[in-house]
Order: C-alpha cells, then sequence, then structure tokens
C-alpha cells in the first residue's frame, strides 16, 4: 500500500482575473521543504477552483468574466470543467467551449497567447463554476515542440466501474480516465511522458482500491465530500501527497525490477455518508521526469538563460517562433 506522506489544503483561495476563485495546492514556484517540484513532478501547479456561484453576467458579450491574454512556454496546461463552461481563444487561431465534463489539454511547448472567459452562454445564465487546472511539465527534448490542443470530450474518456473490494457484484463508483493506463485500458488523451489522470467519483458506501505505479509521484484531490484514504478521513479541498516513489526518472531502467509494478491506495466511502453526495476526487500520477526547472510566471524552462531568453522574445515580438 502507498502510505500517506502529508495531507495539503490550508491555503486561501484566491481570484485568477475575476472569472476563477482558484486555491493553488501545489505550484513549482514554492520552496516548502514539505510540498514542492521535487515531490510532485512532472506536476508543475494545481489550481483548484471549488464550486462558486456566479451571478447573471449583464455584460457577457463585452466583458466575459475570465483571463485575458496571457502566454505560456516550456509544459502543457490541462483544464477540467466540472461545472460551467469555458471559452478559449489563442494565437494560433484556435478557439472553443471546454462543456461540463470536459477537458483541453493544451501544450504550450515553444510558446502561445491565449484567453479563457466563462462562455458567454454560462455568463449570460450564470450558476455554478468549478474547475481544475494543472500544468504538467515537459522534458528538456520537447520544450520547444509546437503548440497543440487535445479537446476531449467526456464521451470519448474510457468509464471504468470501480468494485467494492467485500462484493465484486457491487460498483461504488466509477473513474474517467483522462490520461494513463487503467490495467491496460488506455485514457483518451496522449502525454510526452508517463502520466495517470483519472476523474472519480463514489456514490455508494464501500471500499475499492486503486493500482498505482511504484515509479510515479503520486497525489489525490478530494474535491468534494469526506473520505477515507488508506484508512485516514480526509476532507474536501484537501490534496494527498503519498509517499516517494521508487525512483525512476524518465528514460531509465528501473532497479527493481523484481518488485510488484504498483502499489494499492484504498478508498473508503463511510457508510455514515449521506448517499444523495457524491464524493468526487482526482488522481494524479506521473514518472518524475527529474530535470532542473528555471520557471517564472508563465515560462517554464531548464535553466536561466533559457529563461531569460524566453522573455527576451517575448519583449521583442520573436516569442514562439
Amino acid at each position: 500500500m502507498r502510505s500517506i506522506k502529508h495531507i495539503h489544503g490550508e491555503k486561501e483561495s484566491h481570484w485568477v482575473g475575476d472569472g476563477f476563485f482558484v486555491k493553488t495546492l501545489i505550484s513549482h514556484l514554492d520552496d516548502n521543504p514539505d510540498l514542492n517540484y521535487s515531490h510532485t513532478d512532472p506536476f508543475l501547479l494545481l489550481d483548484y477552483a471549488k464550486p462558486t456561484t456566479f451571478s447573471p453576467n449583464p455584460s457577457y458579450k463585452m466583458q466575459p468574466h475570465g483571463v485575458g491574454q496571457h502566454p505560456h512556454k516550456g509544459f502543457e496546461t490541462v483544464t477540467i470543467a466540472y461545472a460551467g463552461e469555458i471559452s478559449h481563444v489563442d494565437s494560433t487561431g484556435g478557439r472553443g467551449d471546454i462543456l461540463e465534463g470536459d477537458v483541453q489539454w493544451m501544450t504550450a511547448g515553444r510558446g502561445i497567447l491565449h484567453e479563457e472567459f466563462h462562455s458567454e452562454a454560462f455568463g449570460q445564465r450564470g450558476g455554478i463554476f468549478s474547475m481544475v487546472q494543472l500544468w504538467v511539465n515537459l522534458p528538456s527534448t520537447h520544450k520547444l515542440t509546437d503548440p497543440k490542443y487535445q479537446s476531449i470530450k467526456r464521451a470519448d474518456m474510457p468509464i471504468v466501474d470501480l468494485i467494492d473490494n467485500g462484493d465484486e457484484q457491487t460498483v461504488i463508483g466509477q473513474a474517467a480516465i483522462i490520461a494513463g493506463d487503467w490495467h491496460g485500458i488506455a485514457g483518451a488523451a496522449t502525454t510526452f511522458t508517463p502520466v495517470n489522470m483519472w476523474d472519480i467519483e463514489l456514490h455508494t458506501a464501500g471500499t475499492t482500491s486503486l493500482q498505482v505505479p511504484k515509479t510515479h509521484n503520486t497525489l489525490l484531490l478530494v474535491q468534494e465530500g469526506q473520505i477515507l484514504v488508506n484508512g485516514t478521513a480526509v476532507s474536501a479541498g484537501s490534496l494527498i501527497e503519498f509517499s516517494a516513489p521508487i525512483r525512476n526518472h524518465v528514460g531509465t531502467q528501473s532497479e527493481h525490477s523484481s518488485l510488484p509494478a504498483t502499489d494499492t491506495i484504498e478508498l473508503t466511502y463511510p457508510a455514515t455518508t449521506d448517499e444523495d453526495t457524491p464524493i468526487k476526487l482526482l488522481l494524479l500520477s506521473g514518472e518524475p521526469i527529474g530535470e532542473p526547472i528555471a520557471g517564472h510566471g508563465p515560462f517554464v524552462m531548464n535553466t536561466q538563460d533559457e529563461l531569460r531568453q524566453t522573455f527576451r522574445d517575448y519583449q521583442t515580438g520573436n516569442f514562439g517562433k
């Protein structure tokens, strides 16, 4: 069983623009000895916007809520819409809406400019808004890859049943496999390094088990509800950091090939919980890239020289070229 190292969640929420009220649960810029990039590699940042009610916006066409044009370089952004809708426009000419349940996987690569706002439809009607945005690092060999998008509809994600450990006939929830591998079932997204991203919902009392690679850094976001994870009670808004993996950086061979390939994480939906209220979780695991990073604002490179050149390019009109 992969043991819990620490449960994080003490950070306050803050506004990103005027459309996203988020709690930054991980950041590659933090020097917190208990949680920094060495513990989360390849995940650079995790912003969680808990369910928040927005009133209808009378200026939804001319002044939508969100964030105006801004750059990214050297990594990927993954946006998961749990409630509400997000419109996206970028410097390559791409545009589209991320609808409830959908995922947008954007590879910034050598550089892109984009903006993110509440969709016109959501701005007009208002309602509950909730999302996650992740930044996933790119290895040095792919830092300058061409920008691209993967628009992943909920219907395109494999959905697997989560079976009660004590009764093989009882399904206590489902997991949508956004990326990675679930017992041979491939996720919807393609990735540059091994990453698992599973959107989990439990709706019935019971206990089920997840299998995660021993070589992956592993995190679990509890979005809604209260759950027992490996027997420990965890409440909504918490991020669980599991114990360090066996070290096997991307591109290297494991020194522990004789050991089982996976660890178990046990999830229990308590019988005392109101079963009308599902428990929502996001499982993240990734094989560490194991390279140095140099980051500032929306840019993440490998060296300070590369970072300075990125800023020069941005200031002189050569960004993304």
